[in-house]
């Protein structure tokens, strides 16, 4: 892999990051010509979740597009550039190009998306404490009694029946639902209600003539969605990224800051490409960003400001003479032109 550029990118490049921040790299790199014209084009590499390479070509129809990410490597503190091959200064020196109208597609798209993440309704880390406990498949299974609905430990507990004394018997037509009988003297074989690690209820033989109790209904499906948020849950906790968790334990305003503090950083920049034809990847508010994060203000009230800003940007790229793409041709001849300098 012939790497001409990496970079340390993300918080610690915007310099928002804090004491359990991870480093991220990012790059470009050109495939040999054998491999292009073969079967063996990657246009990305994944070294792993935080180290990620973008083949020259890939990159510069990202960078067509106005992708964010692929855009700031153009303009990273010099700090935070590890690598560099002459061959990324044939398109640094043109990086003024890939600013166009798309910007405001792209940079503003990405704002209202970290709103919309921010809110989070559905957020593990804001799921109530009854969601977060693990049921019993006992928990989801109801009888009908007197023209109501009863959940069936109340119902065994009530009538001082134990499940093991119990048979049931599925009804034709009748989703999920299952007669109920009940043999305390034990002589007729029930295998009970639930598997003997409980995660699924079980039918058993009935001699004919018996009499059920009552009609027994399995909520199948609010069992198997219950068992899933569980699990991933579960598995949230285990990898979960422990401070952003505590900063929103601590604000209380259960919307998560770190996607409001990237809302923040987009639109600025949004504005910054619109006003100055640049992108200041080094964030001179960094810790007025740190605020956001840390929910050291309104938040709710922040997404409403965030939101008519957004609109505002519509205004500043209609009055900006940036350009409303990047021609095909030059993107074209730069990418020939950075193959050739490595080939």
């Amino acid at each position: 892999m012939n790497i001409i550029f990496k970079s340390i990118v993300g918080s610690q490049a915007y310099g928002t990051n804090t004491a359990g921040s991870d480093t991220d790299f990012k790059g470009v790199y050109v495939q040999p010509t054998r491999e292009l014209v073969g079967f063996g084009y990657k246009e990305q590499i994944e070294v792993s979740k935080d180290e990620c390479y973008y083949e020259v070509r890939r990159f510069l129809q990202l960078l067509k597009s106005a992708n964010p990410t692929m855009l700031e490597l153009l303009f990273m503190p010099e700090d935070c550039i590890i690598e560099k091959h002459p061959a990324f200064d044939l398109i640094l020196k043109h990086r003024d190009k890939f600013l166009t109208k798309k910007c405001l597609h792209s940079f503003g798209g990405y704002a209202v998306a970290q709103i919309k993440k921010a809110r989070g309704l559905d957020k593990k880390m804001n799921w109530e404490k009854e969601r977060m406990v693990r049921k019993s498949l006992m928990e989801f299974c109801y009888v009908y009694q007197n023209g109501k609905t009863k959940a069936l430990a109340t119902f065994l507990e009530e009538n001082d029946i134990d499940e093991k004394d119990c048979g049931l018997v599925g009804l034709s037509h009748f989703r999920d639902c299952y007669a109920l009988y009940h043999d305390p003297s034990q002589s007729l074989g029930y295998r009970g209600i639930l598997s003997k690690n409980g995660d699924n209820i079980k039918l058993s033989s009935v001699p004919k003539g018996e009499k059920d109790l009552t009609v027994l209904h399995f909520n199948k499906d609010g069992y198997s969605t219950h068992c899933k948020d569980y699990l991933q849950y579960t598995d949230w906790l285990k990898n979960r990224n422990t401070q952003r968790y505590v900063d929103i334990e601590t604000h209380g305003q259960q919307i998560d800051g770190k996607n409001l503090l990237h809302c923040k950083r987009l639109l600025d920049m949004a504005l910054e490409i619109a006003e100055h034809k640049t992108i200041i990847v080094r964030r001179p508010n960094a810790q007025d960003l740190l605020k956001i994060r840390r929910g050291e203000i309104n938040l709710e009230q922040f997404m409403q400001q965030a939101e008519e800003d957004i609109q505002k940007l519509n205004a500043y790229f209609e009055k900006s003479d940036l350009p409303d793409d990047v021609e095909e041709e030059f993107v074209n001849e730069l990418l020939l032109e950075v193959r050739e300098a490595i080939n």
